[in-house]
């Protein structure tokens, strides 16, 4: 048997030697968008709580744990419960599982497997990296200034919120991530085959065997990669790859397996470690993220050329940036330390990051999966989205068409949130392409979590640990707004989207109705108007300061940067 709490060490079976060709990578969704700051989540000791529940939930009639019987199980609230699942079908692997083709109606009875559900538990006490200060404080400075031109307009900082703003934070590089998630897999590689094994039948309770449907669910956690494609598990375990289809394969020794993929774990280990050292040594490697904040423009956003890792857009300042779905292969992307700028991502995606950004506004098309906002300032977020997650921001404005309840987590201060306000000519395709439902917007349903977040790495203050996160306000309906998305590429492929796709609900859409109507009674006024020629000079220049001063007030300067490119 394996045990739990002693590594063992990565001598691997003689007839299972790895081809060396074959990497394995750590699955970063889990990491990046399925913890949940809930205390009653993070286990001390994950295998001897675990264990109980994988007994219990394993002699049912149905691998599957509904909402109902997970909250029995593990004395949460329904509200826990649901979102529990609704989490874990965001990072699952499998995308014909049934929980994530599930309707949301249908989430609760339809429930998650039972050892997919057992990993995601297991990995809620996982510690993140973090962050780090970057290289160049000197460019950082210049590119993330001390004062804004909209800081008249906003209140004053808090004392934590000026401790917070005065040491900038910025995500680590994929590398460094990649590095500590595999160390993490190697640690605990043999409490997950543990908790995914069984006892061999008609031995004693020592002997455990993993089955080739219990090695498949470790997909949640790593995928292995053969030169540029992806490998599915049991093709790249010797001791599953040459099974007969037509016949039930045999289960393998729990020790065989997690010797075989100890050794792999500490080969990726090492490549990984290599590609760091070329970088650092002045070589350029393929797998470096981490883009200098140096060039703050447009061009110092980067694309990876790997199919596993996402679009970055880093280090933009006063500029406007613009991708479409052309542009967007990777399906997921991540929008880090960008100021004072406009971001358009308009394409459909399955995961969004946006990290350390400020006096931003950031549209996203249509995002599947989730979208992470954190550690940002001032910013709107405009997106169409199965799920948000907002963590550590302050003054910002989101404006959401979500399909589930948006998270609060975190030091979060003046949240507001409104419905989605805007569209383009392919968000109606874009959306069913990844299953956002128009007709499912909860933007007004804000769940507020822990005001500490268990996962990072840092020391907490005694007593704060069951303390939860400010929550967000909605806009005031008079003060909500359309947001027309230019038309760049004329003669580019056009959808059918010709109105925003979400029903605004009636307060907001008798104040779109009574604004219009104001405009079109002062535009008819204005044309009966039999002014001098001076008299027409100073109402100009009086509508020219009003509007200067909303376009400040209200963040809509950083519009004018799409022009300036014209």
């Amino acid at each position: 048997m394996i045990d739990p709490n002693v590594p063992s060490p990565s001598t691997s079976h003689p007839n299972s030697t790895p081809s060396p060709t074959i990497l394995l990578h750590p699955r970063r969704e889990p990491f990046e968008h399925g913890l949940l700051p809930i205390q009653k989540l993070v286990f001390t000791d994950p295998v001897q709580a675990l264990t109980p529940l994988k007994q219990r939930l394993s002699s049912s009639s149905t691998p599957r744990v509904g909402s109902a019987a997970l909250a029995d199980a593990l004395q949460i609230s329904s509200d826990h419960a649901r979102l529990i699942l609704d989490t874990l079908s965001s990072v699952l692997h499998s995308e014909s599982d049934p929980l994530v083709t599930a309707r949301p109606e249908d989430v609760d009875s339809v429930g998650a497997d039972f050892r997919d559900l057992i990993l995601f538990l297991y990995i809620q006490s996982y510690k993140r990296l973090l962050p780090r200060s970057h290289k160049d404080s000197v460019a950082v400075a210049d590119v993330w200034p001390s004062t804004s031109a909209f800081d008249g307009y906003l209140s004053a900082l808090s004392p934590l919120q000026l401790v917070r703003s005065n040491t900038r934070r910025f995500m680590p590089s994929q590398a460094d991530e990649e590095a500590h998630q595999l160390s993490y897999l190697q640690k605990h590689l043999a409490n997950f085959l543990v908790l995914l094994s069984e006892p061999l039948e008609g031995e004693d309770k020592e002997s455990m065997v993993l089955t080739i449907e219990g090695f498949e669910h470790l997909g949640f956690l790593i995928q292995f990669d053969k030169g540029s494609e992806g490998v599915p598990l049991s093709q790249a375990a010797p001791f599953f790859a040459n099974s007969d289809p037509d016949m039930p394969a045999v289960p393998v020794p729990a020790s065989q397996v997690h010797d075989w993929l100890l050794e792999i774990i500490a080969s990726s280990l090492e490549h990984v470690s290599e590609n760091n050292s070329a970088k650092e040594s002045g070589f350029p490697s393929s797998s470096d993220q981490d883009v200098a904040m140096a060039d703050a423009s447009p061009s110092s956003a980067k694309a990876s050329q790997s199919a596993r890792s996402p679009f970055f857009i880093e280090g933009v300042s006063k500029s406007s940036y613009v991708k479409q779905a052309s542009d967007l292969n990777n399906s997921s992307v991540k929008v880090i330390n960008c100021h004072d700028s406009v971001i358009y991502a308009l394409a459909p995606l399955r995961y969004a990051t946006l990290y350390g950004c400020s006096d931003a506004t950031i549209v996203l098309g249509a995002v599947g999966k989730a979208v992470r906002v954190e550690h940002c300032e001032r910013v709107q977020v405009i997106t169409a989205s199965k799920r948000v997650c907002i963590v550590n921001c302050r003054e910002c404005l989101f404006y959401l068409g979500v399909n589930q309840r948006p998270l609060i987590v975190g030091d979060n201060h003046k949240l507001l949130v409104a419905p989605y306000n805007t569209f383009y000519s392919q968000l109606g395709e874009h959306m069913t392409e990844v299953g956002i439902e128009a007709t499912i917007n909860r933007w007004d349903e804000p769940l507020a979590l822990g005001a500490v977040d268990p996962h990072d790495s840092l020391s907490h203050p005694a007593g704060v640990a069951d303390a939860q996160a400010e929550s967000a306000t909605r806009l005031d309906p008079d003060q909500f707004t359309n947001f027309l998305i230019p038309n760049w590429f004329e003669g580019e492929p056009t959808g059918s989207t010709m109105h925003n796709p979400f029903p605004l609900p009636d307060p907001y859409l008798t104040s779109q109705q009574r604004n219009q109507k104001n405009l079109g009674d002062i535009q008819q006024i204005l044309r009966g108007a039999s002014l001098e020629e001076n008299r027409k000079r100073e109402l100009s220049c009086a509508l020219h300061v009003y509007f200067k001063d909303w376009l400040y007030a209200t963040g809509n300067i950083r519009q004018l940067y799409c022009l300036q490119g014209d």
